[in-house]
C-alpha cells in the first residue's frame, strides 16, 4: 500500500504481526511499533524467513541469504494522479460517446417519418 516494490515483510518485535513497512503497522495497530537491533524479514520471492541485525549491517545484508534477491532498493511510493481508467480508446471506443445531450425521444432514421406516413398509399 506504502511501499508499491517491496521485497520483504518485517515482523514487528511488538505484536508478532507481519506488514510492509512502519507505516501500515502504524495505520492497523494502536500501539507504537517497538524497535530493535535484530529484524526478522520475510522474502516474497522464496517466502522464506531469516533475521538479519542491524547493528552491524553490512553489504552483504542487503541480499536473502536464501534466494540472493536484494531486498534493500529505492521504495516506489503510489503519486497521486488523475488518469482515465479503461481500456485503449482505439480498441473501445465507447468512452468518448457524450451521453449528456440527448435527443429526441423519437427514433432516428434518415428519412423523415412524419412525412412518410403520409406518402404511404
Amino acid at each position: 500500500k506504502h511501499i508499491l516494490n517491496a521485497q520483504v515483510s518485517i515482523r514487528s518485535p511488538c505484536c508478532k504481526k507481519w506488514f510492509d513497512c512502519a507505516q501500515c503497522h502504524a495505520e492497523t495497530e494502536s500501539h507504537r511499533l517497538l524497535q530493535r537491533s535484530e529484524m526478522v524479514f520475510a522474502c516474497k520471492k522464496c517466502k522464506k524467513c531469516f533475521r538479519k541485525d542491524t547493528a552491524d549491517w553490512d553489504e552483504s545484508d542487503e541480499y536473502c541469504p536464501h534466494c540472493d534477491n536484494h531486498f534493500v532498493i529505492d521504495a516506489k511510493e503510489p503519486k497521486p494522479m488523475l488518469q482515465v481508467e479503461g481500456e485503449d480508446v482505439r480498441v473501445d471506443p465507447r468512452m468518448l460517446k457524450d451521453e449528456r445531450v440527448k435527443g429526441e425521444d423519437e427514433p432516428k432514421s434518415i428519412w423523415d417519418i412524419k412525412e412518410a406516413a403520409d406518402r404511404l398509399v
